[in-house]
């Protein structure tokens, strides 16, 4: 029988190896450069090429690429410019994430890349599809920093990534991307209602309370009504 010393050390000497094995992996992971900076993390899913973000980066055949520069020509046209065709385009993708037509949004996100791949609403848009449809929490946070530092953000993208990050079981995160939102965009009940539940989940229900009595007086949306009441309920807010 082997002594219990022998097992540990050749555990031990298992779990290192698995270690080794996931660090070489993490190191190995393919990255593209999406526009010029820009490197995202190559991820890929059980899903259409469309569905996915970034077509799933797919090799395209000249006759896909042909298609795609007629689609955006088509739409510019329609527009008017290239902003108001992006404009047009990723409001349909927010639309469609608002009604739960995740697949749609995807569509929609896809096409945006297309019109103006540098803008933050893009990578914004790809981090909810990720979350939403693939629960890839990795390719979601990846993808919510890069639109942090991209052009344009819209003023829910900071309410968003800390919700994702509460979602995600990290509250402290969540509170300091939280405390900017709302610095940011004081008059967004949506970023109130957000930090509400990461100062609760941080242990302090009277600042919850502050930051939900701020979330009432600015409208928060049909869809973070529900999470105001919740947070008012749990912190016992007067």
């Amino acid at each position: 029988m082997k002594s219990f010393g022998n097992y540990l050390a050749q555990t031990i000497r298992a779990a290192a190896v698995v270690a080794t094995l996931a660090s070489t992996l993490a190191v190995a992971a393919e990255t593209v450069e999406v526009v010029p900076g820009v490197q995202v993390t190559k991820r890929t899913y059980s899903a259409p090429v469309n569905e996915q973000p970034f077509f799933g980066f797919a090799a395209k055949s000249p006759e896909d690429k042909a298609a795609d520069e007629k689609f955006v020509d088509a739409i510019v046209g329609a527009t008017g410019s290239r902003e108001k065709a992006f404009d047009e385009t990723t409001l349909r993708g927010w639309r469609a994430i608002n009604t739960g037509k995740i697949k749609e949004a995807a569509v929609r996100f896809n096409q945006a890349f297309l019109i103006l791949p540098e803008q933050s609403r893009v990578y914004h848009g790809f981090a909810v599809v990720a979350q939403a449809r693939f629960n890839d929490l990795d390719a979601a946070d990846e993808l919510f920093r890069i639109a942090l530092d991209r052009p344009n953000p819209v003023k829910a993208l900071k309410a968003d990534y800390g919700r994702f990050l509460l979602a995600a079981k990290r509250p402290r995160d969540a509170q300091s991307v939280l405390e900017q939102a709302v610095k940011e965009a004081p008059d967004f009940g949506d970023a109130w209602t957000n930090l509400a539940w990461a100062r609760f989940q941080n242990g302090d229900a009277a600042a919850a309370c502050a930051a939900a009595e701020e979330a009432a007086r600015h409208r928060p949306s049909n869809n973070s009504m529900g999470d105001l009441t919740a947070v008012r309920s749990v912190a016992q807010c007067k």
